[in-house]
């Protein structure tokens, strides 16, 4: 059983609301699979239900991707680096390799983990353009949201990606070989002093906290789900071929049986067990009958209350229900609580 420990941490409080307020930082690498050759388009608009041949140079995506039965297996951020090289951002390059092996037919396309070339350095929160401002050779005023560009930090090539897992409007990533982790760290501390910068360590205020209040899933939120349920299916390309189609088409016509929401837990020392911690989670209950399980729970130090998401049973329960979890009341809400 998990207690919400975390209320009263005050490290994880100070990085969590430097990220909302100013700026944090934090050194975490996603694993990158580079996908090139004549029929890398292709073949990715048959991997990813979302369409790949419209992203321009420069320019990335987010999309699940699913199985035959139009669940998801990944969910992952796309970029168009060159015409024909795009990178596939994801925590599981090496089963992601296995699937890109499985579907491979005669197109002419390679792929290859390019992790250990690369580095990343997310900047979040709305000082971070400043901060990169002062760091960086070019300044990025005017790049938009989902691009990725070149720039240097002295003399040293990076590139530099308008994203980020925090929620927050202002965020970048910086990619950089790894032999010059040092130099975008000691840069980031030098300047990011004067604007209350900080560096964030803590591993539950980068993947729990900041992301939950903001609406943004983990695998263990959405594997094994088709997009309907999880609000994933906007901008699904209905018009080419995609693994999954034909199942999600019908999910689509028919409506989904479950939807995942958001809740609020108004006891500080509520006790909620969930999928993220392993296990099936916490059954959510109505009357004595159970409408759906519980995915994620923690504390939401914006918010100032216990949040999380619960995959919910759309025929029996809705937003602004109550409901009880682990014998405690909670009230349904949207994902979204900041």
């Amino acid at each position: 059983m998990f207690k919400n420990v975390y209320k009263d941490d005050a490290m994880k409080r100070a990085q969590h609301e430097a990220v909302r307020n100013s700026v944090g930082w934090y050194h975490f690498t996603h694993q990158l699979l580079e996908v090139t050759g004549d029929d890398a388009t292709a073949f990715l608009d048959k991997m990813f239900p979302k369409p790949i041949a419209s992203i321009k140079i420069g320019r990335a995506r987010y999309t699940t991707m699913l199985n035959e039965d139009g669940l998801i297996i990944d969910d992952v951020v796309i970029f168009r680096i060159e015409e024909d090289k795009y990178w596939v951002s994801t925590l599981f390059v090496n089963k992601m390799i296995s699937w890109f092996n499985a579907h491979k037919v005669e197109e002419v396309v390679e792929y290859k983990d390019i992790t250990s070339n690369m580095d990343m350095y997310a900047v979040q929160g709305p000082k971070s353009k400043e901060l990169l401002n002062n760091i960086l050779a070019n300044k990025i005023d005017d790049q938009k949201f989902f691009s990725i560009k070149d720039n240097k930090i002295d003399d040293i090539p990076i590139k530099v990606s308008r994203a980020g897992f925090s929620g927050e409007k202002l965020g970048y990533e910086i990619y950089v070989a790894p032999e010059n982790v040092e130099l975008v760290r000691s840069k980031l501390t030098e300047y990011g002093k004067e604007l209350g910068a900080m560096q964030v360590t803590e591993f539950q205020v980068m993947v729990w906290t900041l992301p939950t209040e903001k609406g943004f899933y983990l695998m263990c939120d959405i594997g094994g789900r088709n997009p309907f349920e999880v609000g994933l299916e906007r901008g699904i390309d209905w018009d080419k071929d995609f693994i999954g189609k034909n199942a999600l088409e019908k999910v689509k016509e028919q409506g989904p049986k479950y939807n995942m929401l958001g809740f609020i837990v108004d006891d500080d020392e509520a006790m909620i067990e969930a999928r993220d911690k392993g296990g099936p989670g916490a059954a959510v209950m109505v009357e004595g009958e159970e409408v759906g399980r519980v995915t994620k729970f923690t504390y939401g130090y914006t918010v100032g209350k216990s949040i999380g998401y619960a995959l919910i049973d759309s025929t029996k329960a809705k937003i602004g229900d109550k409901v009880i979890m682990n014998g405690f009341t909670s009230t349904l809400t949207d994902k979204s609580f900041v």
